[in-house]
């Protein structure tokens, strides 16, 4: 006689599954924001944490059947894991009047090997923990009623980390929802294992409401008192970002974004495309030089409403001016109006596009595809200007693209900067009688790799990885076989399992490639 269900039971390991799930994933999402907040290191190595997730959550799996509950130890890890990022940020700062990395309390930074090293373990540790609670439960049922709950519940674990995003929960929040649901999966008898959550939610609590500290969807972002001359410092997750600045001032101290407006002196200036408005400073320019109508495209909510809130010049309250919070390339995408200037004022967002994938935010703004949709939308007589502290090989790149798109060379002005990093503006327009200059840019000996959306990486000096980044890869996979092997047995064992190995990698493969496209047909977003 078969043996009877009871269904409250069914229903409590059903729940329990669906909300283990819900919690593996929501943590993988909020220990890549955690790192990245406090540590500019993984700014451009995200995938690290990504990457130390998944291994994790395979030696979690494989661990389930030992005698030790892995599971218990998750909020001693998660908690290591906040404290370490809370003591020993690695942040932009000066020393001596020079910008370096600088660690916190005033001690020096972190070595990037060191750091990085210690960021990976503890997110393997971390996952590892939760998914072998995971996977305990996961083993009480069948396979396809097993993966059925266990994607409803990271369905929902995505979910729930970006509807915080969305509304600026700061990491305390995040805390509050990994501690309900440890305490709601938890036996009671084991409840003083989640005593080291108190540590969490406290370093939580105290760095979610520092003083001038805003979490926007994306990012940390901390600002200066107003100085005398009405400036704001903007920084983002510890690295020097941008500044508030009025006209007035920038008009000295910031003369090369004026640049654009000189080159263009016959310009009428009815329509004005700003991508990158960030807090508003090119905006509150654009004004001063009588455009009609300003499209500001900035992609943080924040750094809009910080413009909104604390510019002194007010441009985002002026009735010219429409702001929009996306992407710039989507917004070209989407409108169907022309621009007498589309001006790329700076947008880098010192970030890379996700943990999946090492292309940055601003990757697919300036590829020869992306001046394509510029020149499209470029009313007669027309121009397209940037402008950054552009490294010389970036400024070759650049200057290349907009030479192959509007078969005219562009203008350079190149003003005073720090080392190497000078002041560069690029304006060129399809008519060579719309742009006025003294100097052009100059095409290279060594012509530099072109800039399209198969290859959109304008800081690397050749299609080759990065020596650090195949260090990093090469270390990464000897972990990941030395976890394998301590928690699975002899890797001869594995044999039979080759081909879900070559399963994984094409998953991976895949991931990074949908990243990718979204980027292009949806903008390039965090999100």
């Amino acid at each position: 006689m078969a043996e009877a269900i009871d269904p409250p039971l069914v229903r409590r390991a059903n729940v329990r599954l669906v909300v283990l799930s819900f919690l593996m994933l929501f943590v993988e999402l909020g220990l890549i924001r955690w790192a990245g907040a406090y540590n500019i290191y993984i700014s451009f190595f995200t995938n690290f944490v990504l990457l130390a997730s998944f291994l994790g959550v395979g030696v979690g799996f494989l661990r389930s059947e030992g005698r030790r509950d892995l599971f218990r130890l998750a909020p001693l890890w998660l908690a290591a894991f906040v404290v370490f990022l809370a003591v020993f940020p690695v942040q932009g700062g000066r020393v001596d009047g020079v910008l370096q990395v600088v660690g916190g309390f005033g001690w020096p930074a972190m070595p990037k090997w060191l750091s990085l090293s210690v960021i990976f373990g503890l997110s393997f540790l971390v996952m590892a923990a939760i998914a072998g609670g995971v996977a305990r439960v996961f083993a009480r049922f069948e396979s396809l009623e097993a993966y059925r709950l266990d994607i409803l519940g990271s369905i929902l674990g995505i979910v729930a980390f970006s509807v915080l995003a969305f509304v600026d929960a700061p990491p305390l929040a995040w805390g509050g929802v990994v501690s309900i649901a440890l305490v709601l999966v938890s036996e009671p008898s084991r409840r003083r294992d989640l005593a080291p959550l108190g540590v969490v939610l406290i370093v939580l609590g105290v760095l979610s409401f520092a003083p001038r500290t805003y979490w926007s969807p994306y990012q940390r972002i901390t600002i200066t008192a107003t100085d005398a001359q009405g400036s704001v410092g903007i920084e983002v997750n510890g690295r020097p970002h941008q500044r508030i600045m009025p006209v007035s001032f920038m008009e000295t101290d910031q003369a090369f974004r004026f640049v654009p407006y000189d080159r263009i002196a016959d310009n009428p200036l009815r329509n004005v495309l700003i991508i990158g408005a960030g807090s508003g400073n090119d905006v509150a320019i654009a004004l001063s030089k009588g455009a009609g109508h300003v499209d500001a495209v900035e992609i943080d909510p924040i750094l809009y409403r910080l413009g909104v809130e604390r510019h002194p010049d007010r441009p985002y309250q002026d009735p010219r001016v429409s702001a929009h919070i996306e992407d710039g390339r989507a917004f070209l995408h989407d409108t169907d109006r022309e621009f007498d200037l589309v001006l790329f004022a700076i947008p880098d967002s010192l970030a890379a596009l996700a943990g999946q994938s090492s292309l940055r935010l601003e990757s697919f703004l300036f590829t020869e595809e992306a001046m394509s949709e510029v020149r499209a939308h470029l009313a007669p007589g027309g121009a397209v200007a940037m402008y950054h502290y552009y490294l010389p090989i970036v400024v070759d790149r650049y200057g290349d693209t907009l030479d192959r798109v509007f078969g005219v060379a562009p203008c350079l002005d190149v003003r005073s900067g720090a080392g190497a990093r000078g002041r560069t503006v690029l304006t060129t327009s399809v008519e060579p009688g719309a742009v006025a200059c003294d100097e052009v840019w100059q095409r290279p000996p060594a012509s530099p790799t072109p800039e399209t959306d198969d290859f959109p990486f304008p800081y690397l000096l050749g299609r080759g990885i990065p020596g650090f980044y195949q260090i990093a890869l090469l270390s990464i996979l000897a972990a990941s076989v030395l976890a394998v092997r301590v928690a699975g047995g002899p890797l001869r064992a594995m044999r039979s399992y080759v081909d879900l190995f070559f399963m994984g990698a094409a998953f991976l493969l895949l991931e990074t490639t949908n990243v990718v496209r979204f980027a292009l047909l949806f903008g390039t977003t965090w999100f």
